[in-house]
């Protein structure tokens, strides 16, 4: 019976941290000031602020362009590119879950690693020239390192191949990327196949996070 209440005590204790952390989170996110700016602005997440930020300082959105947006929902980053390109433009957006729609953005749900979805954004493609492939996809963190770096690491892997087949000589790949294991052999990668790399940390991004973004500029083909 001691081992019972002792059990049950454990797993109050439990809940009750969780409890405190989730509640934590909740103030910090909606007293966050990139959250509020979304809200006044109309967009769907505070990560079209790091979109802007970066295309503001690289000049990555010119109208008319071709992007492809990996793991796009809820869809900050494709309202902003759509915004940018204009209708001549095209934004092909695909992601795992779902994305409600959002005008002149074609979105595909579905593992683009999968035959028929990678063939979906192909044929929402046509003969378009690609210009741009962003990626600010991300695992589920579990809170350990040894778990989630791996995990990180081999979304941006595949979201790189994806821009290898798509991308038209000359053209940009933007990935987030979190620093650790991986990393530095990832951005010789990149290195081989764009004439330029830089690593860009918007002030939308907290501090706190190890995550930044890689911007390969001029692919090789």
């Amino acid at each position: 019976m001691a081992r019972s209440n002792a059990s049950r005590s454990k797993g109050a204790a439990a809940k009750a941290a969780a409890s405190k952390t989730s509640k934590g989170w909740l103030k910090e996110h909606f007293d966050d000031r990139f959250v509020q700016q979304s809200w006044q602005d109309g967009y769907r997440s505070r990560a079209s602020y790091k979109l802007l930020a970066l295309d503001d300082k690289d000049r990555l959105l010119r109208r008319g362009m071709t992007v492809i947006d990996l793991g796009a929902a809820p869809g900050g980053w494709s309202q902003v590119a759509a915004e940018k390109v204009g209708s001549e433009g095209a934004v092909i957006a695909s992601d795992i879950l779902e994305m409600d729609a959002l005008a002149d953005v074609d979105f595909i749900q579905g593992d683009f690693t999968e035959e028929p979805v990678l063939e979906a954004i192909l044929a929402a493609l046509g003969d378009r020239p690609v210009d741009l492939v962003m990626s600010d996809m991300a695992p589920n963190m579990s809170g350990m390192a040894a778990i989630d770096q791996p995990q990180a690491m081999y979304l941006v892997e595949l979201a790189l191949d994806l821009a290898r087949q798509t991308l038209s000589p000359g053209g940009t790949f933007l990935a987030k990327v979190f620093q650790g294991e991986g990393f530095d052999p990832f951005l010789k990668e990149l290195r081989s196949s764009f004439t330029r790399v830089v690593t860009r940390k918007p002030e939308a991004s907290r501090a706190r996070s190890r995550e930044v973004y890689l911007l390969a500029e001029g692919f090789r083909g």
